[in-house]
């Protein structure tokens, strides 16, 4: 009997389907992290338009929607690129436990 590992390594029909199915997952993650963080960041200036208020609001000095691109941005990206990896990875370990049954 053929293993799948095999069949993926000598790109058998059914490892190809196998590979194709991999690659299919990382890539639907990504876009949905991706479609995700392009939302959140284009609903911070609606969300400043929708109330004046935050946009005269400061902290510090600095006004609200400068501190919120400036430094809020940033943890949010890190933590949509952490849970990427870790999905990705799990997608991954997935495949793996498939490929060597």
């Amino acid at each position: 009997m053929v293993r799948t590992r095999v069949e993926v390594q000598q790109q058998t029909a059914f490892g190809d389907a196998m590979v194709r199915a991999l690659m299919r997952a990382q890539l639907l993650l990504a876009m949905r992290l991706a479609a995700g963080t392009a939302l959140s960041l284009c609903a911070l200036p609606l969300l400043m338009l929708a109330f004046p208020v935050l946009t005269e609001a400061a902290v510090l000095g600095i006004k609200l929607p400068w501190l919120v691109l400036g430094v809020g941005v940033y943890p949010a990206l890190y933590i949509v690129g952490r849970r990427y990896i870790r999905q990705a990875e799990r997608i991954e370990a997935e495949f793996a436990e498939l490929a060597d049954e």
